[in-house]
């Protein structure tokens, strides 16, 4: 099946005939370690697209690198398959540490990364000429969540709560200066140590402040862990935002104990109307039998991108980057382009959603007429 399409300088680039010969790329992805739920996603949605493409006659020989979340060690992939494995270019990483430090390593290098789903705003502000994003920021996070909430209610304060690693706290960040700008008080912002046993002193701390909205940034296991222990304490302001990560995850929304009613940004949604996004979630969920994830739909669209310009450009590292650089797509995510603007460079424009968990199930919620059905608001209470 045809998920996407791609044009680059209006002529298309893989051939309908005859085989050419294998592309070869790096794949830098958390296959094990804390966030091995998520990087299963990515690794996931990076397959489908690598069977996408042999339909379309480009073979793609994957050189998988596990970073396991740490930086160091991506920073060690990135080496390798630069180097040794001589790879035309890389899709990677997953969590915004590791992203930083293998974007920093690629254009030293020079070999093109395109980067799925990171969101960090700095990764893209570096002024780099090898580095390509599909997925929104953080700040695109913010604003989606923010927007929604003051269309659905009328709050006026906001905690914020987020680990103490890259992802969060540009992702707190964004918050606190979008919130100031709807006029939300900010009553609380704190950033916690990722991977604690225990958050209940902080999420008290967070429910004497009272607020409308509870803003927080968190991976998967962590997001799990603030929720169950949020339920114990009785925390229960009008509506609980998760900037995507961890609460946009299928294991989070199993614990239907703590996960109904919450909020979550997004990429993408088998809702949205993009060609050949509804034929990915439904080859998706036969394949894997789960619904598919944002991080599995950028993870499917960075390969799928950066694969044909790959093609096209015979595996040469700098004409794989020019195509990237003028090229423009219509992918399951929408319209890529990377584009030089408000200080980005490479940065794809990307339209973000707003989903919300209930009964287990992710129900779109916003945009309005992506609906799938109607929001709980406010906040239900706890199970």
């Amino acid at each position: 099946m045809q998920f996407a399409r791609i044009a680059l300088a209006g002529a298309t680039i893989f051939a309908t005939s005859a085989a050419a010969a294998p592309v070869k790329i790096g794949v830098i992805n958390s296959l094990t370690g804390p966030e091995a739920p998520i990087g299963e996603d990515l690794s996931n949605g990076i397959k489908l697209a690598i069977e996408d493409l042999k339909k379309k006659n480009v073979e793609v020989q994957a050189v998988w690198e596990d970073d396991t979340g740490k930086p160091q060690i991506g920073i060690s992939a990135m080496e390798k398959l630069a180097t040794r494995d001589n790879v035309a270019g890389v899709v990677g990483a997953y969590t915004s540490a590791v992203t930083s430090v293998a974007a920093k390593t690629a254009e030293r290098y020079k070999v093109p990364l395109v980067n799925p789903v990171a969101s960090k705003e700095e990764i893209t502000r570096q002024g780099y000429k090898y580095v390509f994003r599909v997925s929104a920021t953080t700040n695109d996070y913010a604003q989606v969540l923010l927007d929604m909430a003051t269309t659905f209610g009328q709050p006026k304060t906001m905690a914020i709560l987020n680990e103490n690693t890259d992802f969060g706290v540009s992702g707190g960040r964004s918050a606190k200066e979008y919130g100031e700008k709807k006029g939300l008080k900010i009553v609380f912002n704190e950033a916690y140590s990722k991977g604690s046993p225990d958050y209940r002193s902080t999420l008290v701390n967070v429910k004497n402040s009272n607020p409308d909205i509870v803003f927080m940034v968190s991976y998967v296991a962590d997001a799990i862990l603030l929720m169950r222990q949020s339920r114990e304490i009785g925390l229960s302001p009008t509506a609980f935002l998760g900037a995507g990560a961890g609460f946009s995850n299928a294991q989070f929304a199993k614990e239907t104990a703590v996960s109904h009613g919450i909020f979550s940004s997004t990429q993408w949604t088998p809702a949205v109307s993009w060609p050949g996004a509804k034929e990915f979630a439904k080859a998706y969920q036969d394949k894997y039998g789960k619904q598919a994830s944002y991080h599995a739909a950028t993870a499917y669209t960075a390969m799928w991108i950066l694969a044909q310009a790959v093609a096209q450009a015979n595996g040469d590292r700098e004409k794989t980057r020019e195509a990237l650089d003028s090229g423009s797509w219509e992918t399951i995510d929408g319209t890529v382009k990377f584009a030089d603007y408000e200080g980005y460079t490479n940065q794809n424009k990307h339209q973000m959603l707003v989903e919300q968990i209930q009964d287990g199930k992710f129900v779109t919620v916003w945009p309005k007429e992506l609906q799938t059905g109607k929001p709980l608001w406010p906040f239900p209470g706890w199970k």
